[in-house]
């Protein structure tokens, strides 16, 4: 077979991916086998493929293909997740560059064009990950509204209704002005914003409204001036001496002059901005909770979507923060602003739009999550279920032991209607569909065939994917199936730590609420990618690379490779271009080792002559074969231990270092002279194996050089069992010391070559000053070959006229023919003779000190005396050298 020059990663992405599924080797159905099971963390239908995605399903990939290769019936289901509040926005985007605005449609008509939207580009990212080489069972594609999916979401809302666990309250949310919904506490991403500090007076005045004095004023501090219109009372702290008077009597709003009371609470801290805090329950979380405390009126001066309200009697219409503006303008020409100060705050962002989240006084559909949160702590707390890292345990334990309640109405069309019908007067029932609530409500409230609407709001997009390791078994839309009980528990999750809390702990929850099981056993956490400065990426900041883009450059592999050699699990990785042409380079050199192969090929012969013969051991062959088998046996451990990374590292270090520099080195023929059939039959079989390690992370140019090697293959890589009886096989050492001797020697060897302006022709003679001529003599053939020398001799006398190696206790001589140039290598001794006479120096200074002698711990004495030792044999042995230089 013809080898290309270089790996064509195009042609064998799109030749191979092909093959695999038409084989189906992708395909998953319930045997006899152990199941391997992981559901994708189901992407936004709104997404395509980004640098997170990459790190994310890579790792899926490399488990589920290693899964396969050992013998496991591995099933990867795939999915998408319909994203509410993404989703939406891109259908009323799209519907605005047709002219139409969503106010103008009916709920039934908008659908229409969101179910338009999905069809058209809602699979766009799951044919991206494609090109990334993921083995995903395409068969079983689910999406969160697909018809059983959606009516076990309603199922789930019904029965969590029926026991207790989800009410209906005004309770205070986030809310999304861009979007016009709530958000959940997790939904909110708080960044440091640089503001402003205003200080506020307002005036004094009784119980019937009337003026105290001209200066009788107090100061309150905000960062939020135009609620002002909304506040309710002035709070002090009653501690405080300078307020304490002032309790119980009055002051004005500015500029609309509406009396509130001046109350007193402990929660006001007496040390920030004035110590006076204006209370304002419709627009702060702890303002409503001291309104509700001392039965404030809760007046709201914003829209739902940011502008101010009628009840703000000013500015109405105006948006937030234009308002802020014109307020300020308005306070300052009125007298009322003392100073305003620069304040840096935190301030909430919605997570999905970006923009400022209100605070809103809400009714809202909640989650009781203290009745149904136990299982779930229990389990991780147990090691039932475990996170890989384990440092992630912690965080979830202190977010389950102080769990809130879960807001899951959201106040959009697209996404799972709630389940839930009210007649004209406001009160309603839970029901699976229209006809069931009537005759519910019949049953209630004693009225046959009431006119009753169902609820406009939608479930929370993470409210479904919380039933996502089980339903997409239909294990709630078909109880008991056989694919749910072959499949689940899931074996592994991998997700980022970011959604712990939106979506693993809530999934844990469901899955024993609903399954009576935990829904995985492992949960690997991926770390954020971050450019090399630690910026996470973002498209804002422009560090956020194409990635299909960079697969059609450099190759899936090369990517692959790339950005999983930098990611330690669950730490944040930095990812730099440079680790994408180090895959690229990798490829290079296990295409080069094949191309050499296949030269070899051309010229190997089965009986050689002696004269033939470049290598009479079998050395290397042994050396390799247990190298093999002890990176096998740690590649296993680092794997079970969920650290890719490292076993990624492990095999290029074997591949690279060990096999293409150092193995087929040492079984090269000479100039000119045959392959020992023998010897290239060892190499091609340690090879495929090579590649069979390697797959998993490298699917593509593995399974091209697989069948490449010998020409024709039975079997494909993807589903090729691997061997193990490398487990069973106990570890040569001797033999692994020999050869990190072996690479020691021909490296040091080289390098005084080098140093002696000896040249590769020139012709060496080696002798050997030794203890253990044993082991020198098992190496010393390949010695000769890797430095050109005619001998190895040993010796018990030093060597004249020769350039000198010590290795440990050992010492080699190098002479040649010609006069040697030692002038480099007695320079270098000089300059270590001399750094080791001041070490031993200071060493000895150290232990001439009595106190240190007898005040240190007895160990550290001794590790000093030992270096007193090492240092004097040193010197002793560069003095020697030198000597015979």
């Amino acid at each position: 077979m013809s080898i290309p020059k270089n790996f064509d990663f195009k042609e064998a992405e799109q030749k191979w991916y092909q093959h695999w599924l038409e084989k189906k080797y992708f395909e998953s159905q319930p045997d006899d086998r152990e199941p391997y099971t992981i559901t994708i963390p189901p992407p936004n239908v709104t997404g395509i493929l980004h640098m997170g995605h990459c790190l994310n399903n890579t790792i899926q990939d490399i488990l589920v293909r290693r899964a396969r290769m050992t013998g496991k019936n591995a099933c990867w289901v795939p999915g998408t997740d319909h994203a509410s509040i993404a989703t939406e926005a891109k259908v009323v985007q799209m519907l605005r560059e047709r002219g139409i605005q969503k106010g103008n449609l009916s709920r039934e008509e908008f659908l229409t064009y969101a179910w338009e939207w999905k069809e058209k580009y809602g699979g766009i990212i799951l044919q991206q990950l494609k090109k990334l080489g993921c083995s995903l069972d395409w068969n079983r594609t689910t999406f969160t509204m697909d018809p059983d999916y959606y009516r076990s979401v309603i199922f789930v809302f019904n029965d969590l209704y029926n026991k207790g666990y989800i009410y209906r309250g005004k309770r205070m949310i986030n809310w999304d002005p861009k979007a016009q919904t709530a958000l959940s506490d997790e939904e909110v991403i708080f960044k440091e914003v640089q503001g402003k500090l205003y200080f506020l007076q307002y005036s004094l005045v009784d119980k019937e409204g009337r003026s105290i004095g001209e200066n009788e004023k107090i100061t309150i501090a905000t960062v939020r001036p135009e609620t002002i219109l909304g506040d309710s009372a002035i709070a002090v702290n009653p501690s405080d001496d300078r307020y304490k008077h002032l309790i119980g009597s009055f002051a004005l709003v500015p500029l609309i002059n509406r009396k509130i009371p001046i109350i007193s609470d402990d929660y006001v801290e007496k040390e920030f901005g004035s110590g006076a805090l204006k209370i304002t329950p419709a627009h702060d979380m702890n303002d409503y909770q001291i309104g509700m405390k001392h039965g404030l009126e809760v007046i709201d001066v914003l829209n739902a979507n940011g502008t101010m309200s009628e009840d703000a009697t000013m500015y109405v219409g105006l948006d937030r923060f234009e308002a802020r503006k014109q307020i300020i303008e308005a306070l300052k020409q009125s007298g009322n602003i003392v100073k305003i100060e620069d304040y840096t705050h935190q301030v909430g962002f919605s997570e999905r739009t970006d923009v400022i989240v209100e605070p809103r006084l809400s009714l809202q559909w909640w989650v009781d999550m203290k009745k149904i949160s136990t299982p779930a702590l229990e389990a991780v707390e147990s090691g039932e279920i475990k996170f890989h890292p384990a440092k992630f345990k912690n965080l979830y334990r202190h977010w389950m032991e102080n769990i809130k309640d879960w807001c899951i109405s959201r106040q959009l069309w697209w996404g799972h209607q709630i389940p839930a019908w009210y007649d004209e007067q406001g009160r309603f029932v839970v029901a699976m569909n229209a006809e069931e609530a009537a005759e519910k409500f019949k049953k209630e409230f004693g009225e046959a065939n009431p006119t009753l609407k169902q609820d406009e709001d939608c479930l929370d997009t993470w409210f479904s994917s919380w039933l996502w390791p089980f339903e997409v078994f239909k294990g709630l839309s078909q109880p008991g199936n056989k694919d749910v009980s072959y499949y689940y528990p899931t074996q592994t999750l991998v997700t980022a730590p970011e959604i712990i809390f939106f979506w693993v702990a809530r999934m844990i929850m469901s899955g024993y609420e609903y399954m009576g099981k935990k829904p995985f056993s492992d949960v690997y956490f991926t770390g954020i990618v971050r450019d090399s400065q630690g910026r996470k990426m973002s498209k804002q900041l422009g560090n956020s690379p194409d990635l299909l883009e960079m697969i059609d450059e450099i190759g899936a592999d090369a990517v692959r490779f790339g950005i999983l050699i930098s990611s330690p699990a669950g730490n944040d990785l930095l990812w730099d271009k440079a680790s994408n042409e180090q895959g690229r380079n990798f490829i290079n050199k296990i295409w080069n080792a094949l191309n050499l192969i296949e030269l070899w090929k051309g010229r190997s012969k089965t009986d050689l002559s002696d004269s033939e013969k470049s290598l009479s051991s079998h050395w290397p062959h042994e050396w390799f074969e247990q190298r093999l088998n002890q990176v096998s046996k740690e590649v296993d451990l680092l794997m079970a231990q969920f650290k890719l990374s490292e076993s990624l590292k492990t095999l290029y270090s074997l591949i690279w270092d060990d096999y293409c520099s150092w193995y087929l080195e040492w079984i090269k023929p000479g100039f000119e002279k045959p392959m020992d059939q023998m010897h290239l039959e060892k190499a091609i079989g340690f090879f495929e194996i090579l590649m069979e390690r390697l797959h998993p992370f490298m699917p593509f140019v593995t399974e091209d050089i697989y069948h490449r090697l010998r020409g024709t293959q039975t079997t494909d890589l993807c589903i090729k069992q691997t061997n193990t009886e490398y487990r069973s096989v106990s570890m040569n050492t001797s033999i692994l010391e020999e050869a990190e001797l072996l690479k020691n020697a021909i490296t040091q060897i080289r390098d005084a070559r080098v140093k002696a302006k000896l040249k590769n022709k020139d012709v060496v003679q080696i002798y050997c000053s030794t203890k253990n001529e044993a082991v020198w003599t098992s190496i010393k053939e390949m010695i000769c070959k890797q430095v050109n020398a005619e001998s190895f001799e040993f010796t018990v006398n030093p060597i004249s006229d020769s350039i000198q190696v010590v290795m440990g206790g050992d010492r080699l001589y190098i002479q040649a023919a010609q006069a040697i140039d030692t002038s480099a290598q007695l320079e270098e001794l000089q300059k270590d003779l001399e750094y080791y006479r001041r070490f031993l120096a200071s060493v000895e200074t150290k232990l001439s000190n009595e106190r240190f002698v007898n005040n240190a711990k007895p160990e550290v004495v001794a590790l000093e005396r030992k270096k007193q030792e090492d240092t004097i044999e040193k010197i002793k042995t560069l003095e020697e050298s030198l000597k015979n230089l």
